[in-house]
């Protein structure tokens, strides 16, 4: 895992500074502490912060091919780099025992089809010599992120936005789009950031600019629901646990200490069980919880702990680590509003410790279906009839009958009843966003509304009625794959364990595992309403009944509680500042009245009040100038 930068002065052939690109790799140290490398030759330029996992005497980068006309720069992990230097020694002579190194050769022998021989999680960077063209590829998923900027006759990428802001040494216009899509979704969808002019790598992306300048992006690889498999239930079973073994597996080659995040949940005990058998040593295991019951696995965590007999950790969340905020803000780059990044940085941090490789439990909802929000779903399809004849002023009308409470089951119910007028693909966007077009609607400004012209329900819209899928279920499935997933939760999962320098693994997000997942009929993955049915199939005799009988919690902090005690001074500080007015996106009695309902116990605005926490912190970052 690391940090990776490049500069192509395609325009002006200028030479490429060195003390640049070296500018460029230390503001992203902390995702490569362990050493940098560079290539420069003319217009080109690479450079890299490496932390090293495989190879830690020979494998630093870049990494060139036999005749230095190839060169290689790599963030992430080739897990099935030993099967592909077997076949690749035949023609060509490797100089170092990197994963990197297949990467090179993999090219010469096949061009920009090389990514659909890779098993991994990757971003990496290519220069081609010969015809003077950067290649750039990102993984199926989006494990791994890529920025880049056309500026002034030069092509600039790199693996954190901060980079590429650094090389241009000035804040570039803000995208108000997508302050609108980050409100609505609590992240920036790629391609989209938060700077007009800069852009984000789609997963599953190839990119290239050639010497005219001219930037090409092509997909590689998609997930296909339509194509079922034949195998009976029990034989899909065994294929299960069989390909998540694999996958685990190919996740513990490493020269470095390793362990596992562990929420209790069945995704993540699932790994650390077969992380057990696969060991000859107590796996070390990692939790984090809360003072409050209702949002910490900790009880959970431990069952599993004790289970597997692993070497266990665990570390409490409190309310006064808000100071970590602006910091966190800045890892990030760009305003992310899912509250679990706090309690994210912080399990790194104390994993950091131990360990250097931390595998996860991450995709296990998307790909065999864990959420909630899929059970309101498949529930909707059969009781929602009678609230769409209804309407959806009174559907409304009778979701506010349902009292504003802390407890879950209400806010669920609420959400679940006020979708019920709505067709399949605006369901599903209810039950995902922060804020309705509704509520922005009071919320911004005249002007604010003036330089908004898309729909931001559109994005999640597109992916749903465009999915390769024969029903709804398998649609929502597949757009959680494409939008939520590489959006939010793996960008959250990137940025807490990079911050610390710490590389996370997810079996989960196996492609192949993805694959099959997609083939296996929906009705498998949710049973009548029993979520992960054929995961928890699988493993049946082989998690504690606990774990397998519990119900989903999710990784969220306790917003709601915290903003009405501990942070609501600075809430009002920060988010209600004449500064914050000042920027002209919010009406200022909106966020006041949003405040005081929250604070008096009217309604639960909690997440939204952390979106608007979030954007203004951004500000004061990367606009302002606050030091962290």
């Amino acid at each position: 895992m690391c940090g990776i930068v490049g500069i192509y002065n395609f325009g002006n052939n200028r030479p490429v500074e060195r003390e640049k690109l070296t500018q460029m790799c230390n503001i992203i140290r902390h995702r490569g502490p362990d050493s940098d490398g560079f290539f420069l030759n003319n217009n080109i330029g690479l450079g890299i912060r490496r932390l090293a996992i495989i190879d830690l005497q020979t494998g630093n980068q870049p990494i060139h091919n036999e005749d230095n006309k190839i060169w290689t720069v790599l963030n992430g992990e080739i897990y099935n780099f030993l099967e592909l230097r077997q076949q690749l020694e035949k023609k060509h002579n490797f100089y170092t025992k990197t994963d990197t190194e297949v990467i090179v050769h993999l090219y010469e022998d096949y061009g920009e089809k090389c990514v659909q021989y890779l098993r991994g999680m990757f971003a990496f960077a290519i220069w081609d010599e010969k015809n003077k063209k950067l290649f750039i590829a990102k993984d199926r998923v989006g494990k791994k992120p890529l920025y880049y900027t056309s500026h002034n006759g030069s092509f600039v990428f790199a693996s954190e936005i901060k980079s590429i802001l650094e090389y241009l040494q000035k804040t570039p216009e803000i995208d108000f789009e997508a302050i609108d899509l980050f409100l609505t979704y609590q992240y920036i969808p790629s391609p989209k950031t938060i700077f007009k002019n800069i852009k984000s790598l789609l997963p599953a992306h190839i990119l290239t600019c050639d010497k005219n300048g001219d930037i090409e992006t092509k997909e590689y690889w998609n997930l296909d629901f339509t194509k079922k498999t034949n195998l009976s239930f029990d034989n899909a079973c065994t294929e299960t646990k069989n390909l998540l073994m694999e996958a685990t597996k190919l996740r513990m080659i490493s020269d470095v200490p390793l362990g596992a995040f562990l929420s209790g949940g069945v995704d993540s005990s699932i790994v650390v069980g077969l992380m057990s058998q696969l060991s000859s040593q107590p796996v070390k295991t990692f939790s984090i919880g809360f003072e409050e019951a209702d949002f910490s696995e900790l009880t959970y965590a431990k069952i599993v702990a004790n289970h597997f007999k692993t070497d266990h950790h665990e570390f409490i969340v409190k309310p006064n680590f808000i100071e970590i905020l602006p910091k966190l803000v800045w890892h990030y780059g760009q305003p992310f509003a899912d509250s679990s990044a706090l309690p994210s940085y912080f399990v790194a941090n104390e994993t950091k410790k131990h360990v250097t490789v931390a595998l996860n439990g991450d995709g296990g909802d998307e790909t065999f279906g864990g959420y909630l929000r899929y059970k309101a779903m498949k529930g909707s399809l059969y009781f929602a009839f009678p609230f769409q004849i209804l309407g959806k002023k009174i559907t409304e009308k009778l979701s506010s009958l349902v009292p504003f409470k802390d407890k879950k089951y209400f806010r669920y119910l609420r959400r679940l009843v006020s979708a019920l007028s709505e067709p399949p693909e605006l369901r599903n966007i209810q039950w995902h966003r922060f804020f309705s077009n509704e509520a922005k609607e009071k919320l911004y400004t005249d002007n604010m509304k003036k330089i908004l012209y898309n729909n931001a329900y559109d994005y999640l819209t597109a992916l749903f009625e465009n999915a390769p899928a024969n029903n709804i279920m398998d649609r929502v499935f597949y757009t959680d794959l494409k939008a939520y997933l590489p959006e939010c939760l793996l960008v959250k999962m990137d940025i807490a364990s990079m911050a610390n320098s710490l590389e996370a693994r997810s079996p989960f997000l196996d492609h192949k595992v993805l694959e099959f997942s997609a083939s296996l009929p929906s009705a498998w993955k949710l049973h009548g309403l029993t979520t992960k049915y054929i995961l928890k199939k699988s493993f049946n005799d082989f998690l504690p009944k606990e774990i397998l009988h519990r119900g989903k919690m999710g990784f969220g902090i306790p917003v709601g509680k915290w903003f009405r005690n501990n942070w609501k001074n600075y809430y009002r500080e920060i988010v209600l500042s004449q500064k914050s007015i000042n920027r002209g996106y919010f009406e200022r009695e909106t966020i006041e009245q949003m405040f005081y309902e929250h604070i008096s116990g009217k309604r639960d605005h909690g997440y939204r009040l952390w979106a608007l926490l979030m954007l203004e912190l951004w500000h004061n970052v990367y606009i302002d100038g606050k030091n962290v």
